[in-house]
């Protein structure tokens, strides 16, 4: 099954009197279960790619399906529907709540749908054995390393159990050991059937996905 479908995709940004073309007719499909990396320099338009896919940006012209929902014919109470619920987002930043615990941060997105606080925790701690954060999860974010932060940051998009996971730059921040260990745990994930799109500078990074796509002055190529 096709998770990702972009069909011709382009985007445009005013810049003063002219026209900035970011994005050239891209097309990308993702099936469900692929594990695929985006590769791109700064510049490339793979900012406004990942904004596009992850329904914080609209396109132009050209088709966007996720999970067999249109999304550029999407309100924005639909596309903020498919945000919570289609994609987990792993940033670069982590973007932890300092004053919550680990377990807090990873249960928020059950407890925003409204799901009960016992079964929410359940869950959480459930995420965090499976992501080697169990002991941990009483701590507060700045009480843990980059690589657990962003191990935590992981946790909390699982949660909901999104169609898909959309990393920006998911080791950008680490060292180059703590950035292979987050990306070991990607390809697990990935073995257990998480479908995985990530974006990154990196072609060591790159490397970790089953398959990668270059995207080059707004053109995505094989």
């Amino acid at each position: 099954m096709i998770m990702i479908c972009l069909e011709d995709v382009n985007k445009s940004y005013r810049v003063g009197k002219n026209s900035l073309h970011v994005l050239k007719d891209v097309s990308l499909r993702v099936e469900r279960g692929e594990f695929v990396s985006i590769l791109g320099a700064s510049g490339s338009g793979k900012s406004t790619l990942m904004n596009i896919i992850g329904c914080m940006d609209t396109l132009d012209t050209g088709r966007y399906t996720i999970d067999g929902i249109s999304v550029e014919q999407s309100e924005p109470d639909v596309l903020a529907v498919i945000r919570n619920e289609k994609i987990g987002f792993i940033f670069q930043k982590y973007h932890l709540i300092p004053r919550y615990s680990v377990l807090q941060n990873v249960m928020m997105p059950l407890l925003i749908r409204g799901i009960d606080r016992k079964s929410a925790q359940e869950k959480a701690q459930e995420i965090l054995e499976m992501v080697g954060l169990a002991e941990r999860q009483a701590h507060k974010p700045n009480e843990l390393s980059g690589g657990q932060q962003q191990r935590a940051a992981i946790a909390r998009a699982l949660i909901t159990r999104p169609a898909v996971l959309l990393a920006d730059e998911p080791t950008g921040a680490l060292d180059s050991k703590i950035g292979q260990e987050i990306l070991a745990l990607f390809r697990d994930l990935n073995r257990q059937g998480n479908t995985i799109l990530q974006i990154t500078h990196d072609s060591n990074v790159a490397k970790a996905a089953s398959r990668i796509l270059t995207l080059t002055d707004g053109v995505l190529n094989e």
